[in-house]
């Protein structure tokens, strides 16, 4: 039994190497794999119409990218979400998606899409000097941040959740008390897995979250924590090894951003989220992708027209 165990937990590993990592590096250059999943069973991705009479009037970035390109920032790193293929270099993700359909009802094909890999602490400069004309990707939407950037949406509620072994018995965060918990350096989950009422017995830093997939295989660590959305495509990688726990914890509303004082801008992408929510693409989006980690998708959430 040991041995199958330890077997088991090598292959597991050896697949989490030719997957891309958390902090931006490349997987495998022979990957083919297009999906955080088995692509063979995944059901395809919607087809979104463009838009060719699209027009955005008193938008000042719509006017200059009108009839070209637009750039669309995102992450390169995380399956399921914003993923890059390092040998096809096709993007696949649920925040790519997004940002397609959102693209044709602006009018521009995949053609005219430019993508932009942006490390999160670059997003509000590039969104700010026109870096990027929308950024998508796992982009929280808070009030210190509207203070730099506008965002449409929210598009999807992401929440603090765990990653742990298919076999594990945590339900949630009350099953923690004298766990070992994983989160990446310096991030907000690892911050608040420490709050004393959680009682883990350690509080794991790595520098990414792939390592500390890597340890919850191992079992050097009892569970992976951050957002649920990252963490379903962790899971749809390593399908019947790993699973998300399904009990968020706290509320991370995603949102598209983009510059502060273009509001004819944010009603557009806010209109066009709210036609490919009511038009079911979506959730095809959804189960194209996040939904591959076996965990169904909620009701979209409703935008913020503020």
């Amino acid at each position: 039994m040991k041995l199958r165990k330890t077997a088991a937990a090598a292959a597991v590993v050896l697949a989490l190497t030719a997957t891309a990592t958390a902090c931006g590096k490349s997987g495998s250059p022979d990957d083919k794999s297009d999906k955080a999943g088995d692509s063979k069973s995944a059901p395809p991705t919607p087809t979104y119409k463009v838009n060719t009479a699209a027009d955005v009037k008193d938008s000042p970035v719509f006017e200059k990218i009108k009839g070209k390109t637009i750039t669309i920032g995102t992450k390169a790193d995380q399956p399921g979400l914003g993923y890059e293929n390092p040998g096809t270099k096709k993007r696949t993700g649920f925040d790519v998606e997004i940002a397609r359909m959102i693209a044709a009802d602006l009018g521009f094909d995949e053609a005219h899409i430019k993508w932009q890999t942006i490390p999160s602490e670059a997003r509000e400069t590039q969104i700010a000097s026109g870096g990027v004309d929308l950024y998508v990707g796992t982009y929280t939407i808070n009030d210190e941040r509207k203070k730099q950037v506008g965002f449409g949406g929210p598009y999807y509620i992401a929440g603090q959740d765990l990653l742990v072994k298919a076999d594990s018995s945590i339900k949630g965060p009350d099953d923690l008390k004298g766990k070992k918990v994983c989160s990446a350096s310096g991030s907000t989950p690892l911050k608040r897995i420490k709050e004393p009422k959680y009682g883990v017995a350690e509080a794991k830093a790595q520098q990414t979250y792939q390592l500390c997939v890597q340890e919850v295989v191992n079992g050097t660590a009892d569970a992976l924590t951050t957002d649920d959305s990252i963490l379903k495509g962790y899971a749809a990688q390593n399908k019947g090894a790993l699973k998300v726990v399904g009990n968020p914890f706290s509320k991370e509303p995603y949102g598209v951003g983009l510059k502060k004082d273009d509001k004819a801008l944010r009603m557009a992408v806010n209109d066009a989220l709210e036609a490919h929510m009511k038009n079911g693409d979506w959730k095809k989006a959804y189960d194209a992708t996040l939904g591959l980690s076996g965990v169904a998708a909620s009701n979209p959430p409703a935008v913020d027209r503020y």
